[in-house]
């Protein structure tokens, strides 16, 4: 086989087709490294210097989240990238084999992508097709974004392509304004991000039809479900994050993926191995990460909580910023700052939504347990009957990591008494969590009927190829 540009060996088959072009697999055989070769269908000759200008932006985006771009040109009439070639698993299969996964993977992979996001934005580059498949989780746990290869197709060429056939973005990833052939903008990629999070944080995407066109419809007309009701465990303002990203209108969704970014940071904990998709040993890569994230650079000191507290006047319920704060706190692990910060708020408006919540929340990533049991159960009771079981669920969680697994128990039983039907998402999710419990405390026979009844209904209501249904069938295999 002769060798591309006289130095790639090209493999066999193409890694991936779409309507955009194909990418393959390339041995280069001068500097002995694998790369990735992208062949670009560009359908309007007009499109030919823009392409050329946005693969030198591409080509300046430099971040440990994007393959490298090594080079770009035309052969034989193809325009053709090459770049880095990135090792691991699409999100498509850790969704197949592993979804719904932990709250603090969900947190993980999308903090690391809002920050991709962040860099590109500043460059002024839009991904406009971000989807599972153009993710890629390697095995130190980091995340790379593949194919920005829509980034160049700008609205007036963008519409133009459409009309001649070209699909651009993927369906059940599209924002409202790319499905109806309005401008994107930098808010239309956190919508994108926001619709692979969900299907990570429940397994399933947040439309799905008989058709693409269904799905599109959708994406327009039709207000997501809330992702917490299918599952009982998500943290409510990671919830409510999710749906701000889905906002239809544009102008309601977070503000650029720094916001995104810092919302997600908060939860981030609880990343355990995803059975061979991860290895436990650190990479060199998540190695200079944990220097960097505690080398801080000497500035204007923070203001103290105190000082915060007398700048805003929460009187007048303006706290939206002292839980933007707290947020970067807890990022920074000042966890006793945001507490303080926080209890000052609540003291000021003790009315506002979410913020004993979040309260509560940050005492449960400080490892403060107790506390954070306390208040989960105050808000129990203070609360309605959705919000409470989340509240108790969270209460639960907390005597599991205190050690005691049987007021833990006790109270996971309590809860799925109360649900309205056992079929119920919210009931599966928690019965799982209930045999998950039961074999941890080495409860092996109680943990054996748990699993397997539940085996059965989600086998009967899901299908024994379900994400969910897997995930018990594994756990009964470990007894």
């Amino acid at each position: 086989m002769s060798l591309f540009l006289g130095r790639y060996r090209l493999a066999p088959i193409p890694l991936g087709r779409g309507g955009m072009g194909e990418v393959w697999g390339a041995e280069d055989e001068t500097l002995d490294r694998r790369v990735a070769i992208k062949f670009v269908l560009i359908p309007d000759p007009d499109l030919d210097k823009r392409f050329a200008r946005e693969a030198r932006a591409l080509s300046r985006l430099s971040h440990p989240g994007v393959p490298a771009l090594y080079d770009f040109g035309s052969e034989n009439g193809r325009r053709y990238m090459i770049m880095q070639f990135v090792y691991g698993n699409g999100l498509h299969d850790v969704v197949a084999e592993h979804a719904p996964v932990s709250v603090g993977w969900v947190a993980s992979i999308g903090a690391q992508i809002a920050s991709v996001l962040e860099a590109a934005h500043e460059q002024k580059i839009l991904h406009r097709d971000l989807k599972p498949s153009n993710l890629i989780l390697r095995r130190d746990g980091s995340i790379s974004v593949l194919d920005f290869g829509l980034a160049f197709m700008h609205e007036p060429e963008m519409t133009k392509v459409t009309r001649t056939g070209q699909q651009l973005g993927t369906a059940a990833y599209m924002s409202p304004e790319q499905v109806e052939c309005d401008p994107a903008t930098e808010r239309s990629d956190i919508y994108s991000l926001g619709c692979v999070l969900y299907e990570l944080a429940t397994g399933r995407p947040p439309f799905h039809g008989p058709s693409e066109f269904s799905v599109m419809s959708q994406h327009v007309r039709t207000p997501a479900t809330p992702a917490g009701r299918h599952r009982a465990d998500l943290p409510r303002g990671l919830d409510e994050l999710l749906m701000a990203m889905m906002e239809k209108d544009p102008g309601n969704r977070p503000a650029d993926a720094r916001e995104v970014y810092e919302q997600l940071m908060p939860y981030l904990s609880g990343t355990g191995p995803l059975g061979d998709m991860t290895a436990a040993d650190a990479s060199p890569l998540t190695l200079y990460s944990r220097a960097l994230s505690r080398t801080v650079i000497a500035g204007p000191s923070a203001p103290t909580p105190r000082e915060s507290a007398a700048r805003h006047d929460f009187s007048r319920g303006d706290v939206r910023r002292a839980r933007r704060e707290a947020q970067s706190l807890v990022r920074e692990s000042r966890y006793g700052e945001a507490v303080a910060l926080l209890e000052d708020a609540a003291a000021h408006a003790p009315q506002e939504p979410g913020l004993r919540e979040q309260l509560a929340e940050v005492w449960m990533t400080a490892g403060d347990h107790y506390r954070a049991a306390q208040e989960f159960r105050a808000l129990a009771a203070a609360t309605s009957p959705e919000e409470a079981f989340h509240h108790r669920l969270q209460e639960a969680a907390c005597h599991r990591h205190l050690g005691d697994t049987e007021l833990a128990l006790h109270l996971m039983t309590a809860l799925l008494a109360d649900a309205a039907a056992e079929d119920d998402p919210q009931a599966l999710e928690l019965r799982r969590q209930i045999g998950e419990l039961e074999l941890d405390a080495g409860l092996l026979e109680r943990a054996e009927r748990t699993l397997t009844a539940l085996l059965s209904d989600l086998d009967r209501i899901y299908g024994a190829g379900h994400a969910a249904t897997e995930r018990v069938r594994k756990l009964l295999t470990s007894l």
